[in-house]
């Protein structure tokens, strides 16, 4: 792993959806979401991690979600697949397949539902590391996989070859700080919530793996390039201007409202797999009144 092959993971990349059309992946919809992602100047894209319900997602599907979105970005901006499960051997096979398909690195979820102990989590993510060549970024979100990745094991994970960083999504930001410490500031530290990426990145971190991205990747690449080039004060502006957004988006379990979003921005369906359900007609008003107040929606 070399420094070429890190730089280019910061700023805001969005924990992309996978829109769907009668039941089915929607792979024309993806391409084209792909694309206007892109455009709008998004830094980095994230397939198949929780946004993009990896866990109701086939291994073909998910494979192929990855694949198109290697083949569409063509390099333009960085891919890191999602390659997480609480299966060693499934998250080392999905790792492995991202490398071959050309992901720029994978995100690896801390194993959900089993309740590893910390050498647990080392020997796990160990696997993953020794079975590939490109870098990892842990993912340490304890609201959804109950563990919590202490600072000590992940600087002894920091200590193999292909791990590269964290996606942190435990909303402590003096973690940002404990990690910087006991890392150094060459370790990527990227937000996994939202509404505190501006405090993260005040803290040491260099970016966000949004789901507001999804729907406004203009925007929270501005604040990213704002704080990163050390404008807290316009930063605080677009902020304020995406709270209602961070807010609205997980009012019920993501990516239901997220989709709703994009529904309403003409760019897919709101279709989600159950378990999950479509939003409320409540929540469908907080994410208009949301949108309007960013600007992304005629009032």
């Amino acid at each position: 792993m070399t420094e070429t092959s890190t730089r280019r993971l910061r700023g805001a990349m969005s924990a992309l959806v996978t829109p769907f059309k009668d039941g089915a992946f929607d792979e024309a919809a993806f391409r084209k979401f792909v694309n206007w992602q892109i455009a709008q100047g998004i830094h980095g894209l994230v397939p198949t991690g929780t946004t993009g319900e990896s866990p109701t997602l086939s291994h073909a599907e998910h494979d192929r979600v990855v694949e198109i979105c290697i083949e569409e970005a063509a390099g333009r901006v960085p891919v890191i697949a999602g390659a997480g499960s609480n299966s060693t051997a499934e998250a080392v096979e999905r790792a492995r397949h991202a490398e071959k398909a050309g992901a720029d690195a994978v995100l690896v979820v801390t194993p959900y539902y089993n309740k590893p102990t910390q050498a647990g989590l080392y020997a796990h993510f160990k696997a993953v590391n020794d079975a590939i060549g490109i870098p990892i970024i842990l993912y340490n979100i304890p609201g959804r996989s109950i563990v919590d990745m202490s600072v000590e094991t992940m600087a002894r994970l920091y200590e193999l070859k292909n791990i590269a960083g964290v996606k942190d999504a435990t909303a402590k930001l003096d973690r940002v700080s404990l990690q910087r410490q006991a890392m150094g500031e060459d370790f990527i530290q990227l937000s996994g919530e939202d509404a505190t990426a501006l405090g993260f990145n005040a803290h040491g971190g260099r970016g966000c793996i949004s789901v507001v991205s999804n729907v406004a990747p203009r925007l929270c690449a501005d604040l990213q390039e704002a704080t990163l080039g050390g404008d807290y004060a316009k930063a605080l502006q677009i902020q304020d201007r995406l709270m209602p957004l961070h807010a609205s988006m997980f009012v019920e379990p993501n990516p239901s409202p997220v989709k709703y979003a994009l529904a309403r921005l003409g760019l897919m369906t709101d279709e989600v797999r159950l378990p999950l359900l479509q939003v409320s007609a409540e929540t469908k008003a907080l994410v208009d009144a949301a949108l309007r107040h960013a600007g992304l929606l005629d009032a």
